[in-house]
């Protein structure tokens, strides 16, 4: 009789920015010959190991890490980027007979990864610069009309979930709501998943982002910021410019604000993108996913791995 082969087994240890992600993640690599794999849009580039909070070096030392700082700050990393660079590491790593352990706080990057994505074709240039050049209320007044339903789903002032639901259906002929539902390359089914959700509590979780915020000040984050604005080949409009702290810092820098008002501004960036977050692993995630809320009560990694599934 043959008996089917176990799938590979994959954790993931998901939340929000300052939920001691990393320190779960590391704990469980230790104990079951494991590598961590980021997931986080920030920690690719190479340029923000401070400002985006990545392993230390000597975090890195203690276990292996992957696809932290791969990315020079000249290039930008989207979603199908990192999941066909996180498939083969994933892959790498099983076939080493290690653990792959999956940890970060982008949740577009870990949905298109396990669910894949929709092979949407490019858009028309002409439509794009079109649709990008409308005002966000024409937009969604356009929108509409071509996709109600879209339309009923957006924030009228989304200016880009907007224009990028206006352009495919007017590329394409089809809503992007349709080509979502047809996704290509995800690794769900291939997996034996252990996730886990770290939802702490709220008041402690924006401390932590606070004084999160002040490390970084102290710790070499101007010097990070001072070197990348210094770099003639990488514009304000990629995507490591565009990183929490950076305009913050680099106001600073010119003048325009104080130190203090440059730290209230990161701690304060810090807090909402840790809340938007938090809402989106609460609501977003699948509803079986294990939702570890209470501190002293979230087990050790040994028993996210080990578990009986229920």
């Amino acid at each position: 009789m043959n008996m089917a082969q176990p799938l590979p087994r994959l954790a993931l240890i998901a939340g929000p920015t300052a939920s001691g992600k990393s320190a779960l993640a590391m704990d469980l690599a230790e104990r079951h010959d494991g590598v961590v794999i980021n997931a986080d849009s920030a920690q690719v580039y190479a340029n923000l190991r401070i400002l985006s909070a990545r392993p230390s070096i000597a975090d890195e030392a203690r276990v292996p890490h992957r696809l932290f700082g791969y990315i020079d700050g000249a290039e930008s990393c989207s979603a199908a980027r990192w999941a066909d660079d996180a498939r083969a590491a994933i892959a790498a790593v099983h076939a080493h007979g290690q653990l792959p352990i999956l940890v970060g706080g982008t949740g577009l990057y870990i949905r298109t990864l396990l669910d894949g994505i929709a092979p949407i074709p490019d858009i028309d240039p002409a439509i794009r610069e079109e649709v990008r050049a409308l005002p966000v209320a024409e937009a969604h007044t356009q929108l509409q009309q071509a996709d109600p339903q879209a339309a009923a789903r957006l924030a009228p002032a989304d200016t880009t979930r907007v224009a990028r639901a206006l352009e495919v259906v007017r590329s394409t002929g089809r809503t992007l709501a349709d080509w979502q539902a047809h996704r290509e390359g995800g690794i769900a089914g291939q997996v034996d998943l252990y996730p886990a959700i770290l939802l702490p509590d709220r008041d402690w979780l924006l401390t932590r982002c606070d004084q999160r915020a002040a490390q970084m000040l102290e710790q070499g984050a101007v010097a990070e910021v001072e070197a990348l604005l210094a770099r003639a080949d990488i514009p304000p409009n990629l995507s490591v410019r565009r990183a929490i702290g950076v305009a913050e810092i680099a106001d600073w820098r010119a003048g325009m604000t104080t130190r203090d008002e440059a730290l209230g501004a990161l701690a304060l960036a810090t807090r909402q993108y840790a809340k938007r977050q938090f809402t989106w692993f609460r609501n977003q995630s699948p509803k079986d996913w294990p939702r570890l809320n209470e501190r002293n009560e979230i087990p050790p990694a040994i028993d996210i791995i080990m578990r009986a599934k229920g």
